[in-house]
C-alpha cells in the first residue's frame, strides 16, 4: 500500500494484517479524499482522529496532505506497532500524532483537551461498533464544531438515519463490500 498524494506521496506503508483487517484500497481512499476536499477541507486546519484505525492509513494519508495532528486509537498492540512503524519510517515529527493502543470506549471515558475537526471511523465488520462508537464520540466533545465523521462499514449496513438528531448525513457511496458514510456535527452543536 503507498500514500497516495502529498508530502509522502508514493511512500510505502506496512499494513497489519489477521482477522477484521482490511486497509481502504486506494481507489477507496483516493475517492473519499477527492471527496473530503470537495466538501472544502483545509488540511492544514484538520486535527485527525482515526478510530479503530488498523495500519493508520487514513489519518497517514491527512497527515501527507497537511493535516497538523493525527491521532491513531487502535486497541492490537501489532497493528499500534505497525502504525508506530509507517510512522517512523515516513519521519512524522512525533509532535503531530499520537498513537493510542487502548480499547476505544476506555480511551473515550478520559477527559481530552484536544479537538479533532475530522473523524476516520472504520470499525471490524460484523461486530455492530458503528453506533455505540460514534454515539460515545459525540458525548465526549472531541469533535469540534462543523467536523466531519467519516465511517467505513460493510456495503449492507444501512445507517443514513443512525444519527439524524445530531449530525447531517451529508454523502454515502458503495465501493463493492464496502460503504463509506460521511456526516457532519452542525457548527452550533
Amino acid at each position: 500500500m503507498h500514500i497516495i498524494t502529498g508530502k509522502y506521496r508514493g511512500r510505502a506503508i506496512k499494513t497489519a494484517s489477521g482477522p477484521g483487517y482490511r486497509p481502504a484500497t486506494a481507489r477507496v481512499r483516493e475517492s473519499l479524499f477527492s471527496t473530503l476536499e470537495s466538501l472544502g477541507m483545509h488540511w492544514e486546519s484538520t486535527n485527525v482522529i482515526d478510530i479503530f484505525a488498523g495500519s493508520g492509513s487514513l489519518a497517514l494519508e491527512s497527515l501527507s496532505r497537511g493535516a497538523p495532528l493525527a491521532w491513531f486509537i487502535e486497541k492490537n498492540p501489532r497493528a499500534a506497532r505497525v502504525i508506530k512503524r509507517n510512522l517512523a519510517d515516513l519521519a512524522v515529527d512525533r509532535s503531530m500524532y499520537r498513537v493510542v493502543c487502548k480499547d476505544l470506549f476506555k480511551f473515550l471515558d478520559a477527559p481530552c483537551d484536544k479537538r479533532f475537526s475530522l473523524a476516520f471511523i472504520d470499525p471490524p465488520y460484523g461486530r455492530d461498533l458503528l453506533v455505540p462508537a460514534v454515539d460515545k464520540l459525540l458525548t465526549t466533545g472531541l469533535l469540534a464544531p462543523g467536523a466531519l465523521v467519516c465511517a467505513e462499514v460493510e456495503a449492507g449496513v444501512d445507517c443514513s438515519d443512525c444519527f439524524k438528531d445530531r449530525l447531517v448525513h451529508i454523502r454515502e457511496k458503495n465501493y463493492g463490500q464496502t460503504r463509506i458514510y460521511i456526516w457532519e456535527l452542525p457548527a452550533d452543536a
